[in-house]
């Protein structure tokens, strides 16, 4: 009798085969989209790598789609985005860093990477691929090409 109350608890969260499949589809693409962005930060040698950048978008997905499955309205589903955006603000304030007696700050780009990054973890987890996947590709982009733009030299900016 225990184990089947047990077991029928450990079930009960698990969607029908055709939610399963949606869901991992979501969260597999907000991995894949977050390494995309990730990757191009660890060969920067950022703190804020592949692993953070995953992890950002996977919570992204995980913080929509739990409240889709769940059966909440588009407009609960919307102040849980509403949320996060503000929440992930914490996460990207811990990457700046002011820098004592010089008027330098430092993070900006690392913080706004994990922004987008939660930004693309959430189309995932709305089932927006196509959406993700060029959010991700753009941020790309704009971090690995563009940073070489900002400086004469082609150096990359310090952030």
């Amino acid at each position: 009798m225990a184990i089947d109350l047990i077991w029928a608890e450990l079930i009960a969260g698990l969607p029908d085969p055709a939610h399963l499949v949606r869901a991992v589809l979501r969260l597999l693409t907000a991995l894949l989209v977050g390494a995309v962005v990730g990757s191009q930060r660890e060969k920067a040698g950022k703190s804020a790598g592949l692993r953070t950048h995953m992890l950002v978008a996977m919570g992204g997905a995980l913080f929509v789609l739990v409240p889709l499955e769940t059966g909440m309205t588009w407009g609960e589903v919307a102040r849980v985005i509403q949320g996060l955006t503000a929440g992930i603000g914490f996460l990207g304030g811990g990457a700046i860093l002011k820098w004592r007696g010089a008027h330098e700050v430092q993070g900006l780009t690392t913080a706004a990477g994990l922004w987008t990054t939660a930004a693309i973890g959430v189309a995932s987890g709305l089932g927006r691929f196509g959406t993700a996947l060029l959010g991700a590709l753009l941020t790309w982009v704009v971090l690995a090409v563009v940073a070489h733009l900002e400086r004469p030299d082609g150096s990359p900016q310090r952030t």
